[in-house]
């Protein structure tokens, strides 16, 4: 009978102990995490289930379970790129988790501070936050939450710190075993084998067999739990990795396992919109068919991939333009210079939409860091105030138990209070005066940093000015040694090299002289005309008024000289010579720099014509008039005009005339 009591009243004690350190999830976390899991396959009812579960715990006044919601909305948000609201939904969860102590409800807030951190791009911020997290839910043992948040830790430590992302992919398959959920471990296994895949890359090329049967088991693994993996994105990236570690193997690699594992990502990807993983799959095939020769298969891969992104509602321009670009690479290889132009056409196009999209997401970026650190040292002041609010509670009730020892210690206990109070005010308004002095630093360094960027910008803007005249310079030089003409690929070579040195070095300029510019356009002309066989002639003069020395904005003028020689010099008969005159005057008065440029091509009305039949849209004017109109607010004579040429002699041709500011 007493060895009985004793086994029960162990039992119990064991209860009580798994009962204390177990977090109960409650019945508003459940609904929140239902929606969640619905994100992929219908992310209009994900959201509006965490909304309704929001709404609930407002209701009911649950702070904990308002945080968790508020944590699954932004973790949705990321998954359908909504900054905005990613961030509204991380912050607000952030803010809510310094009111409560449950260790749950503050690893959720940690996680979402964490993955907003990580997608604005604020590496050293999105560990702290994720590695916080981390240690959490581990105190919390929610060992699913663990083995996703372990792996994410390992990718952001790959591939400067190996050691680490080992540990941390190690730790992740572990808790993703405590666990026992399928979509934990494949995540786990992912992680791991990203770190098998950097010890090859590393040059650990031993190790590919053992990568390989790591990866052929993730798959088997993957495609036997299909069902219960919710993110099928990660199913995709484990036929990608598959399929990637095939084409790092030795030679001959096993193609039929390669092609299979990228044809199922490619069905993945096309089923559940996930853009990177179609980018890969296409990719990876066809710089294998451009790798094994098979150069048609190749292109109708990638046009194929074309027209199926054409097809959605949506325009994906960075997924356009690479493979845009892959069909460059195929064209040069097939020796098609003429498809390589006008793939290079819209390569141009969608390269400079993607440049865009680039742009103005670094600037939301940026954005969102300087507005949640304005939030996160809010949240530090509001922590500061909680805590003298606790300090002067604790010292209320300190004092009472003084004066319930006796009047004699009245006056003293008195006087202590007073000072503390002063004292506390005077560090509390110092605390407050060097919040406000980081808030003005950090408005000041945003502005700096915007300067900056748009100072990147114009010179981004410059550096893809002539990115046309390079292609076909290079592909000129391809087929003159092909042809094996060696004197005009040295001499082209050695010109077309000193043209991109100057080039290169101006661009980083703000302004240059004109005897610099003078140099740089007759060196590119000069290569012009030995690629054009010398179809054309060309004379600059510069006026008596104008002075030595002055200084001018770089490369404006190379733009109009391509386009006059290209759509102007280029299509003129071959029995006919050619003409390029520049002329340079000066305007004291407005401090202008006037150049002429005249032609006696073909003509506007003719080079329209051409150019609707060869469907080509030139962006050399439309850039320099974007940089003209940002220089008008301090020249407002700053311009350009294109006129058609008048000649008595029924000559042809086209007149430039540049206004340009001098600096």
């Amino acid at each position: 009978m007493k060895n009985s009591l004793s086994k029960w009243l162990f039992f119990l004690f064991i209860l009580f102990f798994s009962y204390s350190n177990a977090q109960e999830i409650s019945s508003i976390e459940k609904i929140a995490a239902y929606g969640y899991s619905k994100r992929f396959s219908d992310s209009s009812a994900s959201k509006k289930i965490q909304l309704q579960a929001l709404e609930l715990a407002k209701k009911k006044k649950k702070i904990d379970d308002e945080v968790i919601c508020y944590s699954y909305l932004a973790l949705t948000q990321r998954r359908l790129l909504h900054l905005k609201e990613f961030t509204s939904y991380a912050d607000t969860a952030y803010i809510l988790a310094q009111r409560t102590n449950k260790i749950r409800v503050k690893a959720f807030a940690s996680l979402a501070q964490g993955s907003l951190r990580s997608y604005i791009d604020d590496k050293p911020q999105a560990l702290d936050h994720l590695l916080k997290a981390y240690k959490l839910f581990s105190k919390a043992k929610a060992h699913d939450q663990c083995a996703k948040i372990a792996s994410d830790i390992s990718y952001l430590f790959s591939p400067a710190s190996p050691e680490k992302v080992k540990k941390y992919s190690r730790e992740a398959l572990q808790h993703a075993a405590k666990a026992n959920d399928s979509e934990s471990q494949l995540y786990a296994r992912l992680a791991f084998g990203g770190y098998l895949t950097d010890r090859l890359d590393q040059g650990f090329k031993e190790e590919w067999i053992i990568a390989l049967n790591f990866f052929k088991e993730t798959v088997a693994y993957a495609e036997r739990y299909n069902h219960n993996i919710i993110s099928k994105s990660t199913i995709g990236i484990a036929y990608i990795n598959l399929a990637d570690l095939y084409s790092k193997g030795p030679k001959p690699i096993d193609e039929s396992a390669m092609l299979e594992n990228l044809e199922k990502a490619t069905k993945i990807a096309q089923q559940y919109n996930v853009k990177i993983i179609y980018r890969s799959a296409i990719g990876l095939q066809g710089m294998y068919y451009i790798e094994k020769g098979d150069f048609a298969k190749a292109e109708l891969l990638f046009i194929e991939g074309i027209k199926y992104q054409k097809s959605l509602p949506y325009t994906d321009n960075y997924l356009l333009a690479t493979f845009y670009n892959s069909l460059k690479e195929v064209a040069v290889k097939r020796k098609d210079y003429e498809a390589y132009y006008s793939y290079d056409t819209l390569y141009s196009k969608y390269n400079q939409l993607k440049y865009n999209e680039s742009t103005q997401k670094l600037l939301q970026n940026a954005d969102a860091r300087y507005e949640s650190s304005k939030k996160i040292e809010r949240i530090k002041q509001l922590e500061l105030e909680n805590e003298l609010e606790q300090q002067n509670k604790l010292l209320g009730y300190g004092i009472a138990g003084v004066l319930l020892i006796g009047l004699v210690f009245m006056f003293r206990s008195y006087y202590f209070r007073q000072r503390y109070y002063l004292k506390r005010e005077e560090i509390l308004k110092q605390e407050q005066a060097n919040s406000e002095l980081k808030v003005q630093l950090m408005e000041k360094e945003t502005i700096e940093n915007l300067a900056a960027r748009l100072s990147l910008e114009r010179r981004l803007l410059r550096s893809q000015m002539d990115p046309h005249f390079i292609f076909n310079a290079l592909g000129n030089i391809q087929s003159m040694i092909l042809q094996k003409d060696t004197i005009p690929a040295v001499s082209y070579l050695n010109k077309f090299a000193k043209l991109t040195r100057q080039i290169l070095e101006q661009s980083r300029k703000e302004t240059i002289s004109l005897e610099e510019e003078i140099s740089t356009l007759k060196n590119y002309i000069e290569l012009q005309q030995l690629r054009l066989n010398n179809s054309f002639e060309y004379h600059i003069v510069c006026d008596e008024s104008v002075e030595d020395g002055i200084l001018i904005p770089p490369l404006l003028i190379q733009p109009f000289i391509e386009n006059a020689v290209e759509h102007g010099l280029k299509p003129k008969p071959k029995e006919e010579k050619g003409l390029l005159q520049l002329n340079f005057t000066q305007q004291t008065d407005q401090k202008n720099l006037i150049c002429v440029i005249k032609d006696n091509g073909i003509g506007l009305a003719a080079s329209r014509k051409l150019k609707i039949k060869e469907n080509h849209q030139s962006l050399s004017t439309t850039i320099t008039d974007e940089r003209l109109d940002k220089m008008q607010k301090e020249h407002p004579f700053a311009g350009f005009q294109v006129l058609e040429r008048e000649s008595e002699n029924g000559e042809t041709g086209c007149i430039v005339i540049i206004n340009i500011p001098i600096l």
